[in-house]
């Protein structure tokens, strides 16, 4: 089946959050997100080498949103139910529609760290990919020395199936990283 034409919810609450697709207007909530957590992303994260500007962040998220309606990559942002403030950045990537897998991918603004609204995010996260788009397969990587990431799977019930030795390079391009690949299955 074309993925075109998959009818599923944009949206959908965990117990303390409010999970949904980005919309164009999201860019300045991101960008702030993304300043106030350059600090703990850049590591990790390729986007968080260098801080860009808020109008990059909205183009960015006008991707995102045309990216999620062609089925391309969903990214989704995880507000708090009770203040609406943006906390997680998340999202099903690497799909492939004919297993059907994706996997997941997440960032914490840092001044909401420590509260378990990632693990909640991607728990979340992973129940819809099994229940709204009968996944058969989630996965969640991580550079290996990404100790709070990995925390996040094991927490949220994936297992390590296995750590890809000098799969990458690190984010500043100037050594070789492992890649551990946790999974859950259905």
């Amino acid at each position: 089946m074309n993925p075109l034409l998959l009818e599923f919810p944009t949206e959908f609450h965990t117990e303390r959050l409010h999970i949904r697709m980005p919309y164009p207007g999201d860019g300045q909530k991101v960008h702030h997100a993304k300043l106030a957590s350059m600090k703990e992303l850049r590591p990790w994260m390729p986007f968080a080498q260098e801080e860009g500007t808020e109008e990059e962040t909205e183009a960015n998220i006008r991707e995102a949103y045309v990216n999620f309606l062609k089925r391309e990559d969903l990214r989704f942002l995880a507000f708090l139910k009770d203040t609406g403030e943006l906390v997680v950045s998340t999202g099903l990537h690497r799909i492939n529609w004919k297993v059907p897998k994706f996997e997941i991918g997440y960032w914490v603004d840092t001044r909401h760290s420590g509260k378990g609204y990632v693990s909640e995010a991607a728990q979340g996260l992973a129940d819809y990919a099994f229940e709204q788009l009968k996944a058969r397969r989630v996965e969640i990587r991580c550079d290996a020395l990404n100790e709070k990431s990995r925390a996040v799977a094991e927490r949220i019930g994936f297992r390590l199936e296995g750590i890809l030795r000098n799969d990458s390079l690190s984010v500043t391009g100037d050594e070789l990283r492992d890649t551990c690949i946790f999974a859950k299955t259905k």
